[in-house]
């Protein structure tokens, strides 16, 4: 079974950095879209960035200009940077990946485990 280990997540002030990681458990045969999606407690969650296999990203409007998604397929990893924190942007961050585990094998979505970010004002 595959699984999608995410680190670096964290407690840091507002304003500072953090560098979350999302990879694949074991050997794949290809990886498709990946994203970060982010749940704050009572709230719905919602995708925070995304990139196709291509490299091409799409980003919620709230953290344009200071989140980067980027992805080393040979690792079959995906990085969020996270610049210019805020207070809003507390919550658990969860890595998304479509993952096909062998050729013949159909494309299944997958799910990390979380990872909490909290920005401290």
């Amino acid at each position: 079974q595959v699984q999608l280990v995410e680190s670096g997540g964290g407690l840091v002030q507002a304003g500072g950095s953090l560098r979350l990681s999302c990879a694949a458990s074991r050997s794949i045969f290809s990886i498709n879209a990946m994203g970060w999606y982010r749940q704050a407690p009572g709230k719905q969650r919602e995708l925070v960035a995304s990139i196709t296999r291509g490299g091409s990203t799409n980003y919620a409007d709230s953290v344009k200009g200071r989140f980067t998604i980027s992805r080393d397929n040979a690792k079959n990893t995906v990085y969020l940077q996270m610049n210019s924190l805020k207070p809003e942007d507390t919550a658990v961050y969860y890595c998304n990946a479509g993952i096909r585990t062998a050729i013949l094998a159909p494309m299944n979505e997958y799910w990390g485990q979380g990872t909490q970010v909290t920005v401290s004002s």
